[in-house]
């Protein structure tokens, strides 16, 4: 019996050698993309392939094919640092794809990328020093089998295969469509219909406006509103600096850093003067619509910032419902009937298509099943370290972005980290790594991933308990403070007591066909 077979306990099957890397990545979109990318700049001659198990790149922005999907951050933060933004601020799902298309294209990773490739096992093995990952090709149906010494998992944070749909009442008695955003058929006629999308986050205020002119009516039902931050989709200093024709690359980082200093000083003032930001919150949405509309369907009951907070370009969401376009309702869902919604307070909705903007189903690691050293994982009994490793778990780091900032701010600041990582484990000629706590962290208490006072989305609560645990040191959470990580993360001390080495050099490493 194979070493790997002894490992996972199957029986050994006739298969070719498996292929080996240095490293695996996992997922193609943003964070798989920018991962590549630093690979290649910052570790020349490091063996890696990407394993994607869509048809194509791009993860949320290949997923979301809804009337009008856009991005709710800013393209000179969400943008990689490497690559100038030339757009407006918020883009739309297919000018982010272009974008990272330019980047595989200008820096020659598609041979590197593998599409239709479903990722179901990954096995790491302390003896060989290397991760056994079992994919299937989608395309044809066939196993796959790759081993590499680290593993880097960019795959996201939610299922792209289904939406989170609750489960009310008399469904199956509604006699028209109930469609959620992120699997919507391309065949979906809206014109002239009546219109129901129930939910009050960023899709909502994006799906909404699309196709409110072309549909006869529109009702969003939200059980309670949400903050939104309107404002024109252009940044003027960007284009005064193109008129002086400044270089795009300088454009880029002088639009990002003012960008984030903004964006840093609001967020410290959602929590130190909350009442503050809210009255500024509401007095832009107030702009646009009546002052009881605001009172009655915009003012949130919790502080700014507990939840995301997502840009409405050009006010475009409520422009729709001050023309009468889109009505907004506050109030619970009591059941379906077969033309519509019942809400809890007797009223009905009569709907031809009910849209369900009602979130995502949480993913954690892909829904991957990991074993190490024989023993299946359980990340909720891990503890994370710093959003980005966990104990009992070596050679793999996965992406996590930040709520409160740029998903892709963090993926550069986290490529920096596996790069130097892998390079530092070079130089002291090993192939394992893992983190652990330290003696002093022994009483350290262990919480949930994130703290719901401070961020508390439905899918976060939905899920939390899948997550691993933070301590309550920082270096043991997942802090989502941008502006102190951008700072602390290149200083890491990597032969600190939390990082635990081993394994024999690489160059000493046999590995069996």
């Amino acid at each position: 019996m194979s070493e790997i077979a002894e490992l996972t306990n199957e029986a050994p099957k006739a298969k070719s050698p498996a292929e080996c890397f240095d490293v695996l990545i996992v997922g193609a979109g943003i964070s798989g993309v920018g991962a590549a990318y630093h690979l290649t700049k910052q570790r020349a001659g490091t063996s890696f392939v990407v394993l994607e198990g869509l048809e194509s790149f791009g993860g949320t922005w290949l997923t979301h094919r809804y009337p009008g999907a856009r991005s709710d951050s800013d393209l000179y933060t969400f943008g990689y640092r490497f690559k100038p933004w030339v757009g407006p601020p918020i883009a739309t799902a297919a000018e982010i794809r272009k974008y990272i298309g330019e980047v595989i294209d200008e820096n020659d990773l598609a041979r590197h990328i593998r599409y239709n490739h479903q990722v179901g096992k990954a096995t790491w093995s302390s003896e060989d020093g290397l991760w056994t990952v079992e994919a299937v090709d989608k395309s044809t149906g066939e196993p796959v089998t790759i081993t590499a010494n680290f593993l880097w998992m960019c795959q996201g944070y939610y299922r792209h295969s289904e939406g989170y749909t609750p489960d009310w009442p008399g469904m199956k008695a509604f006699k028209g469509h109930i469609v959620h955003p992120q699997t919507w058929p391309e065949d979906l006629d809206y014109r002239g219909k009546k219109v129901v999308v129930i939910g009050s986050g960023a899709t909502t205020a994006t799906v909404a406006p699309a196709i409110a002119d072309e549909v006869e009516h529109l009702t969003v039902v939200q059980r309670s509103p949400t903050y939104f931050l309107p404002g024109r989709n252009v940044d003027d200093m960007a284009d005064t600096l193109r008129a002086l024709e400044i270089p795009e690359e300088w454009i880029h980082e002088i639009v990002r850093r003012q960008r984030l200093k903004i964006q840093d000083e609001f967020t410290r003032r959602s929590f130190e003067e909350p009442e503050q930001v809210k009255r500024e919150l509401l007095a832009a949405v107030a702009k646009y619509l009546p002052q009881e509309e605001v009172a009655k369907n915009f003012t949130p009951r919790y502080r700014p910032w507990r939840q995301r907070i997502a840009f409405v370009p050009d006010g475009d969401l409520f422009k729709a419902a001050a023309a009468g376009k889109i009505s907004v309702v506050t109030d619970e869902i009591g059941r379906f009937t077969e033309k519509g919604l019942k809400l809890k307070s007797g009223q009905e909705l009569e709907a031809d298509i009910v849209i369900t903007a009602t979130g995502f189903n949480l993913c954690v690691l892909g829904d991957i099943d990991f074993v190490v050293d024989g023993k299946p994982i359980d990340f909720a009994q891990t503890v994370t370290y710093r959003g980005m490793m966990f104990t009992g778990v070596p050679n793999m780091v996965w992406i996590f972005g930040y709520f409160r900032a740029s998903w892709t701010l963090r993926v550069d600041l986290v490529a920096d980290f596996v790069c130097r990582l892998l390079g530092h484990m070079q130089g002291k000629g090993t192939t394992k790594v893992e983190v652990a706590l330290r003696p002093e962290d022994a009483d350290m208490p262990l919480a949930a991933w994130i703290d719901p006072e401070n961020f508390n989305p439905g899918y976060l609560m939905r899920s939390m308990h899948l997550l691993p645990k933070r301590g309550g040191k920082r270096e043991w959470a997942h802090t989502q403070d941008y502006w102190r990580e951008r700072s602390e993360i290149p200083a890491l001390d990597l032969d600190g007591p939390e990082f635990v080495y081993a394994g024999r050099p690489a160059a000493t490493k046999v590995v069996a066909a």
